[in-house]
C-alpha cells in the first residue's frame, strides 16, 4: 500500500516509520509520502528518519518522500493517516491558557480546550477529506487528528464508512488491566473484552479470561490496581463500587478539582512545555545528521514521561508499564494490515454506532442475534463512539457492547450533544449560516458538563476568538 501522513512534520511520525521498518508491519507500506505545509519540520522529521535507517541495517525500509504540495502527496495513495495540529503547539497553549483564566480545566482535547482546538481542527480536516474525494476517492483515512471522536464525527457525512478514529488511550488501558490481572490477550484480539465509550471517555466494564469476569477481582485488589497508571489515579474503593475501570482522561471528570489544582501548580502548562521542547528540538534535528534520531528519542521519552503529570506527585514519573500498551502508530498500522487483506483483527476504534450482532450482547456475553443494532444501548446509531471493532478488507465493524450504567449513558449522552454542536458550528451545510455556527459553538460551551455555564461559555469564545482569528473568519463565511 501507499500510505500517506498529512502532518508529516509530526513529532510522532518516526514511531511510524520504525514500526514499519521491523517486526509484524515490515513491507506492509511499499511507499511512504510525508506530506506537510511546514518545509522546515518537514525537513526535520525527514532527517531523523535518515538517521534511523542509517542505524537500521537489514531492516524492511520503506522508500520515503516528503513535499508540501498536497496533490501530489494524495495522487496515488491507498491510505491516509491524518494528524495535523493547526495553530500548531503555540495554540494548544492558548486552547489552556483561556480556559485556566476563567478558572476552568485548561486540558488538550477535553472540556473547553477540547472545543477550541476541534473548532480549529474539523475545517483543515473537511479540506482534507474533500481533496481526497477528488485524488484518491477510494483510499482510507485513519484519523489521528484531535479532538479524534469529535473530527471523525464531522469526517463521516463526506467519508463515510471509510474514516475511521485512532487513539491508542483505551487499548493501552485495556492491555494494562489485563496484565495486572495476568489476562493473555492474543495479538488482534479482544475476546471477552467490554469497553464502551466516547474518544477519551470510556469504561473498561469486562474482561474475562477462561470464561469468567476477572474484573471485580481486579478491581477490589488494592495493590494490583497500584502497578498501573489507571488504577493509580482513582480510589481503590470509588473503582470498585464503580464496577468498571474508567479511561484515564476521566480523571479530568471525577477528580476536575485536584486535576485543576495540579495543572495550576506546574509552572508551564503542558502545552508550553511542548511548545519549547520542539521549538529548540527542531532545527537541532535537521542539523543532527546521524545524531538525529537519537535527539528525537530522548525528547519523546522526556514527552511520555510528562503526560497526565498533573494526575501524579510531584516528580514521580510514569514507569514501563504505564508506557507500554501499543502505541497509536500500531494501533493504526495493525489497522491498515487487516484492511489490506493481512487477517481480521479486532481494535478499539472510533467508528459510527450501527454495530454487528457478533458482538458480545446486551449483557449476555454473546451475540443476540438481533442483527444491526446500536454497539453502545442508548446512543443514536449514527454517533461515532469508540468500542471494540472488528476489521476486515470489508471495513470496519463495532461489536454490541451492554447498555452504560445510567450515570455513565446521561455522561456519554450529554459529551456527544456538545460534540454534535461542534460539528454543527464548522458544518458546510449551505443551509448552516454564520450566525448559526457561532450560536452552535457558544451552546457548545454551555452544554459541556466542565463549563456548564452560559456565562462562561460566552466568556470562553470570546477569548478563543480573540486567540484564533480564524473562528471569525468560520462565523461569517456563507454569510
Amino acid at each position: 500500500m501507499r500510505l500517506m501522513i498529512a502532518g508529516g512534520g509530526g513529532f510522532r511520525v518516526p514511531l511510524v516509520y520504525r514500526a514499519l521498518c521491523a517486526g509484524p508491519f515490515a513491507g506492509l507500506v511499499r511507499e511512504l509520502v510525508l506530506y506537510d505545509v511546514d518545509p522546515a519540520r518537514l525537513a526535520a522529521i525527514n532527517a531523523v528518519l535518515a538517521s534511523f535507517a542509517g542505524q537500521a541495517a537489514g531492516a524492511a525500509l520503506p522508500p520515503v518522500r516528503a513535499t508540501t504540495s498536497l496533490a501530489e502527496a494524495l495522487d496515488g495513495t491507498d491510505l491516509v493517516f491524518a494528524a495535523i495540529r493547526p495553530g500548531g503547539t503555540a495554540g494548544r497553549t492558548a486552547d489552556e491558557r483561556v480556559a485556566l483564566a476563567l478558572g476552568l480545566l485548561g486540558q488538550e482535547t477535553t472540556g473547553a480546550g477540547g472545543i477550541s482546538y476541534a473548532l480549529r481542527s474539523i475545517p483543515r480536516m473537511l479540506d482534507l477529506a474533500a481533496q481526497m474525494r477528488r485524488h484518491c476517492p477510494d483510499a482510507w483515512l485513519l484519523n489521528f487528528t484531535n479532538p479524534a471522536g469529535m473530527v471523525t464525527e464531522a469526517l463521516v457525512p463526506v467519508l463515510g464508512r471509510r474514516v475511521v478514529g485512532i487513539c491508542d488511550s483505551a487499548s493501552g488501558l485495556v492491555h494494562r488491566a489485563a496484565r495486572a490481572a495476568g489476562v493473555d490477550l492474543p495479538e488482534g484480539r479482544l475476546d471477552g473484552v467490554g469497553y464502551y465509550g466516547l474518544n477519551h471517555l470510556g469504561w473498561l466494564y469486562r474482561l474475562e479470561a477462561g470464561g469468567r469476569d476477572v474484573l471485580p477481582g481486579l478491581l477490589a485488589d488494592a495493590d494490583a490496581l497500584a502497578g498501573f497508571e489507571e488504577g493509580r489515579l482513582f480510589p481503590q474503593p470509588f473503582l470498585a463500587d464503580l464496577g468498571a475501570l474508567p479511561n484515564e482522561y476521566l480523571y479530568y471528570y471525577y477528580e476536575t478539582e485536584r486535576a485543576l489544582a495540579g495543572i495550576r501548580s506546574s509552572a508551564t502548562t503542558r502545552g508550553e512545555s511542548i511548545d519549547r521542547q520542539q521549538t529548540e528540538l527542531y532545527p537541532r534535528l535537521a542539523a543532527a545528521g546521524p545524531e538525529a534520531f537519537r535527539l528525537w528519542d530522548d525528547a519523546r521519552r522526556s514527552r511520555e514521561e510528562g503526560y497526565l503529570a498533573e494526575a501524579r506527585p510531584a516528580g514521580e514519573r510514569r514507569d514501563e508499564t504505564d508506557l507500554a500498551g501499543g502505541g497509536y502508530e500500531r494501533v493504526a498500522l495493525a489497522v491498515m494490515r487487516a484492511l489490506s487483506g493481512g487477517g481480521p483483527a479486532e481494535l478499539i476504534l472510533n467508528t459510527p454506532n450501527t454495530a454487528s450482532d457478533a458482538g458480545t450482547g446486551e449483557g449476555t456475553g454473546a451475540g443476540t442475534g438481533a442483527g444491526d443494532a446500536a454497539a453502545i444501548p442508548g446512543l443514536p446509531a449514527d454517533a461515532v463512539v469508540e468500542v471494540p471493532c472488528r476489521v476486515t478488507p470489508e471495513g470496519v465493524v463495532p461489536l454490541r457492547q451492554e447498555r452504560p450504567a445510567p450515570a455513565q449513558l446521561d455522561l456519554l449522552r450529554r459529551v456527544k450533544d456538545v460534540e454534535r454542536l461542534v460539528v454543527k458550528a464548522t458544518s458546510r451545510d449551505p443551509g448552516t449560516t454564520g450566525p448559526g455556527r457561532r450560536e452552535a459553538a457558544l451552546a457548545a460551551f454551555a452544554a459541556h458538563p466542565l463549563v456548564g455555564s452560559g456565562d462562561l461559555a460566552g466568556q470562553l469564545l470570546a477569548g478563543y476568538e480573540a486567540a484564533f482569528p480564524e473562528l471569525g473568519r468560520l462565523w461569517s463565511a456563507g454569510t
